[in-house]
């Protein structure tokens, strides 16, 4: 099992940055793929960004490409989102997502079914 912890969301104006954290335990950190997606009121959870085990490999969803990137430590056992330029259309709970991987499979994946592990979400709200 993966126990997944994210913090730092919260409520900012338009134009600004928040950054997510999520700490992940139970399974080694550097055999984790990792991945953000958002959930908006009465919407489906969407893809955010994601990065692949070692950090060579990340993708975006186009609606944040430019404004967020992803990035992860692996001594800290942590995955970052960090959002810049923040819109009201940003407003969500964000959810940090894991999935263990093979070192061959060193990918970056949008596919919400590919992830075994989930966090219990962090609200970002952004007001115009």
């Amino acid at each position: 099992q993966v126990q997944l912890v994210e913090i730092g969301g919260g409520s900012v104006q338009a134009g600004g940055s928040l950054r997510l954290s999520c700490a992940a335990s139970g399974r080694p950190f550097s055999s984790l793929a990792l991945a953000w997606f958002r959930q908006a009121p009465g919407k489906e959870r969407d893809f955010v960004a994601a990065i692949s085990w070692s950090g060579r490999s990340t993708t975006y969803d186009d609606s944040v490409k430019g404004r967020f990137t992803i990035s992860r430590d692996n001594f800290k056992n942590t995955v970052y989102l960090q959002m810049n330029f923040l819109k009201p259309d940003d407003t969500a709970v964000y959810y940090c997502a894991a999935e263990t991987r093979e070192p061959t499979h060193d990918y970056a994946s949008g596919i919400e079914f590919d992830y075994e592990y989930w966090g219990q979400g962090t609200q970002v709200t952004v007001s115009s």
